[in-house]
């Protein structure tokens, strides 16, 4: 057995792997409502062998979305519909989380097919959108700084959310504080000017970021896990930082997360970026140096290198998009290749490696 098919237990969920699904945006929503599209797509990581499925950034509130077309967990109507999502990942012997996002000044915009780019005017069906201060990123419409009502709105929207989520059957909920959503927004210099208690040193930075959390571990009882998401740098000077996304893991769970889910970037656009193999899998060992258990992620797209990964003790679970996209039985042909008996599906029995 390697340690990518040994299971993990966090809380009361076993995951039958370490090699999981990270949460990939499919802009194919309709009010917020996952369709069709999204039950199919999902559920078909479960019968290809993922230990976890992390289901697409979900907007708290309706102007959290990144766009239009983005999935939501603020109305009945969008949990009655994940609740058949998660039936049908649990019916393939997968586990789903959600990840509970907030876009902040990155909302309202195009989705990547769409004919135009950036902001999304009122006029079509956009959004007035908030940030931590009035700074636009790139091109986009320039937000409104978040007033300390503005701020409440946004961690009762995470509880609200984490609240359906569980009530949908959810395995696992994740905060968003990656990618310049908005609680990365907070937690970076350079999209955080206030000189308020959300402004100026780390841990006003991190305070929204911990308040979401903690609303979302009170959502979710004592049984659920709970990740964060962060990106560990900003590829900016003056941005934020390895050392200070250690220290923010750190207090993420004190205050109630059980794995951080390690990324980099968005808060600049067109940074500097190394792309290699694995680039972000250092950003995962700074974290779990610390003692916090973590996630890597990175162009990680063959069952040896996620070994590899794990074997170098950078994380203890695995997140691959892009490779689940190209095969969605990833997990089983890691498998495969790596001569595990894994668990597969009974249909599937007869491609499993033999000895």
């Amino acid at each position: 057995m390697t340690t990518l098919f040994s299971p993990l237990t966090l809380r009361s969920r076993t995951f039958r792997n370490r090699l999981w699904v990270s949460p990939m945006c499919m802009y194919s929503a309709v009010d917020g409502v996952p369709q069709r599209w999204h039950r199919t797509h999902l559920a078909q990581f479960a019968s290809g062998g993922a230990g976890l499925i992390m289901a697409e950034a979900t907007a708290v509130v309706a102007e959290g979305r990144i766009s239009p077309r983005d999935t939501g967990l603020w109305t009945e109507q969008q949990r009655a519909a994940w609740s058949e999502i998660v039936d049908d990942v649990h019916e393939r012997g997968g586990l789903l989380g959600v990840q509970l996002a907030h876009a902040g000044r990155m909302a309202s915009t195009w989705w990547p097919w769409a004919d135009q780019r950036g902001s999304v005017p009122v006029s079509e069906g956009g959004w007035a959108t908030v940030a931590p201060s009035a700074i636009a990123f790139d091109d986009y419409a320039e937000p409104a700084a978040l007033d300390v009502d503005g701020i409440e709105r946004v961690v009762a929207g995470f509880a609200e959310a984490a609240r359906r989520a569980v009530q949908a059957g959810f395995d696992v909920l994740e905060v968003h504080g990656a990618h310049g959503y908005l609680l990365h927004e907070f937690l970076s210099p350079l999209s955080n000017a206030r000189t308020d208690e959300y402004g100026g040193s780390l841990p006003n930075r991190a305070r929204l970021l911990l308040r979401a959390v903690r609303a979302v571990r009170e959502s979710a009882g004592e049984a659920l896990p709970v990740f964060v998401r962060l990106s560990a740098t900003d590829y900016a000077d003056g941005g934020f930082t390895p050392e200070e996304a250690a220290q923010v893991g750190l207090w993420a769970v004190d205050a109630g997360a059980d794995l951080i889910d390690v990324s980099s970037g968005g808060i600049v656009p067109r940074p500097r970026i190394d792309y290699r193999p694995g680039y972000q899998v250092p950003f995962a060992a700074t974290i779990r140096e610390g003692g916090v258990p973590t996630a890597a992620v990175g162009l990680i797209t063959s069952a040896r290198q996620a070994q590899e990964v794990l074997d170098g003790g950078a994380a203890d679970a695995v997140f691959a998009g892009r490779e689940w996209l190209r095969d969605p039985h990833f997990a089983l042909r890691a498998a495969h290749e790596l001569h595990v008996q894994a668990d597969w599906p009974p249909q599937y029995l007869r491609a499993r490696w033999r000895d």
